[in-house]
C-alpha cells in the first residue's frame, strides 16, 4: 500500500479517531504485525500536538503460552505493575488507540475454561478502574492487516497479496480510499459521515420508542424493550469534558442500550463470531424473561455457552445496533472474521455490559441509578450479527404508533 495513503489513514486515526490536541498523552496498543504503520500513527499523533506517545506491544502467541503454562491463580492475578498502569491511566487520562491485527483463530485449542475463570478473577480488580475512567478518555479502535488474519480472509492468495487486499478493504471501509482505490480526504469524509449519524439519531430519539421487533426469513422473531431514558447514538461521541472523538473506525451503526430483563424470542446469526480467539458459527440465541435461555451452534457451542455464563449480566443484552445491508462493509463482499468490521455489515446485538452514554443526562446520574433504570452490567460486551437482506425492524412507540424503521435490511425512515 502506498505510504502516502497510509499516512492519510494514520492522520485520520490521530485527528478524528482519538482527536489528539496539544498536550495530550497517547497510548497505542498494537501487535507486532505492522511496526511501520505504528510508526506513522505515533508520528501523526505528535504532529497533532501530543506531548508523549507510548506504544504497548502485544503478541497473540504469547497469550497462548501464558494460558498454557501459568497456574490459574497466577493467570487470574492483577499484579502491582498492572495496577500501576491502570492508576496511571486514571490519573493522566491518556487517549487510547487500539490497532487490531490478530489471527481470528489464534487462540484455537487453548483451555477456554481456564482463561474464562482467570478473566472472572481479574475483573473484580479491574472493574473499579474501568468504571472510574468511563466516558472520560478519548479512544479509537481501528485495524491493520496481520498476515494470519489476511490469509484467513483471503485463503487462496499469497500472503503478500492477501495483506495488500486486506489493506485495500480496511482503507475503503474506513473512507480513506474510494472503491477504485483512489485517495479521499478521510477527515472531511468523516465530518460528513458524523453529520449523517446525528440526523438519524435525532429522528429515532424523537420517536420515544418503547420496544423493537425483529423479524427475518431465517427464523429470527424477537422483541426487546428500551429504557424511557435511553438514547440512540452513532458516529462520534463526546467525553465528559466535551471532547469529540470517533471510537470505531470504520463505523456504520446507530445503537442504543436496551432495558435489561425485557427480551423475548429467538435470533439467528448472519455472520460468524470471533470470540476469545476462536470462531463460533451458525448459531442461534433464544431469550425469555430478558435472559438467554438456550444457545445452539454448529461450531463451538460450548464456548458460546461459556460466554453467556461469565457473570450475572452476560445472559442479558447491552446493545441493539442498526446497520443497513448496503453498508460499505457489506458492499465489499468480504467476511472479515473481526467484529469491528463484521458488526458494521449487519444489524447486531451485544450480550453483556450496556453503555452509560446511551442514557439521557448520564453525566448527572450515578452508575447505580442507571442500573436501576435498566442498564445492564457485565464483565463482557460481545457483539453478534443478525442482520439479513429481509430483516424488518419495527419500533413500538410510547404513543401507540408502530413505525417500521428497517425493511428488507435497509433504513425505512
Amino acid at each position: 500500500m502506498k505510504k502516502t495513503t497510509l499516512k492519510k489513514y494514520a492522520t485520520l486515526l490521530a485527528r478524528c479517531g482519538i482527536a489528539v490536541k496539544k498536550g495530550d498523552v497517547v497510548i497505542v496498543q498494537a501487535g507486532l504485525d505492522q511496526p511501520d504503520f505504528v510508526y506513522l500513527c505515533v508520528e501523526a499523533c505528535y504532529k497533532a500536538g501530543a506531548s508523549k506517545v507510548m506504544v504497548d506491544w502485544g503478541y497473540q502467541p504469547l497469550a497462548r503460552l501464558n494460558v498454557r503454562y501459568q497456574s490459574l491463580k497466577t493467570l487470574g492475578t492483577v499484579d502491582d505493575i498492572e495496577r500501576a498502569k491502570l492508576k496511571y491511566r486514571l490519573d493522566v487520562n491518556p487517549a487510547m488507540l487500539y490497532l487490531l491485527s490478530d489471527d481470528p483463530d489464534g487462540l484455537k485449542g487453548i483451555d477456554q475454561k481456564k482463561q474464562g475463570q482467570a478473566m472472572q478473577a481479574r475483573y473484580s480488580v479491574i472493574k473499579p478502574y474501568r468504571e472510574a475512567m468511563d466516558n472520560k478518555y478519548k479512544w479509537c479502535i481501528a485495524a491493520v492487516p496481520g498476515a494470519a488474519w489476511a490469509k484467513k480472509v483471503f485463503p487462496g492468495m499469497r500472503t503478500s497479496a492477501a495483506i495488500e487486499k486486506l489493506w485495500q478493504a480496511i482503507l475503503f471501509t474506513s473512507r480513506v480510499i474510494d472503491k477504485d482505490g483512489q485517495d479521499l480526504d478521510p477527515v472531511a469524509e468523516w465530518k460528513q459521515h458524523n453529520l449523517s449519524f446525528r440526523h438519524r439519531c435525532d429522528f429515532l430519539n424523537n420517536l420515544h420508542i418503547q420496544s423493537l421487533e425483529y423479524k427475518a426469513g431465517n427464523g429470527t422473531d424477537f422483541t426487546v424493550g428500551l429504557m424511557p431514558e435511553g438514547l440512540f447514538c452513532g458516529g462520534s461521541e463526546l467525553t465528559l469534558q466535551g471532547e469529540e472523538f470517533n471510537p470505531n473506525i470504520p463505523s456504520e451503526e446507530i445503537f442504543t442500550s436496551p432495558k435489561k430483563g425485557v427480551a423475548e424470542g429467538i435470533v439467528y446469526s448472519s455472520l460468524p463470531l470471533s470470540y476469545k480467539g476462536e470462531m463460533i458459527e451458525d448459531f442461534s440465541v433464544r431469550f425469555a424473561g430478558g435472559r438467554v435461555v438456550e444457545v445452539k451452534a454448529a461450531k463451538n457451542q460450548a464456548l458460546l455457552e461459556q460466554m453467556v455464563h461469565m457473570d450475572e449480566g452476560a445472559s442479558m443484552l447491552g446493545e441493539c445496533a442498526l446497520v443497513p445491508y448496503s453498508s460499505p462493509i457489506r458492499q465489499s463482499g468480504i467476511t472479515f472474521f473481526e467484529t469491528l468490521f463484521d458488526e458494521n455489515a449487519a444489524c447486531h446485538l451485544a450480550l453483556g455490559e450496556g453503555f452509560t452514554s446511551c442514557i439521557r443526562d448520564y453525566d448527572t446520574r450515578t452508575r447505580e441509578e442507571m442500573h436501576e433504570m435498566g442498564l445492564n452490567d457485565s464483565m463482557i460486551h460481545v457483539d453478534f450479527m443478525i442482520g439479513t437482506a429481509d430483516l424488518t425492524v419495527t419500533a413500538l412507540c410510547e404513543d401507540g404508533r408502530r413505525v417500521v424503521i428497517f425493511e428488507n435490511g435497509m433504513w425505512a425512515i
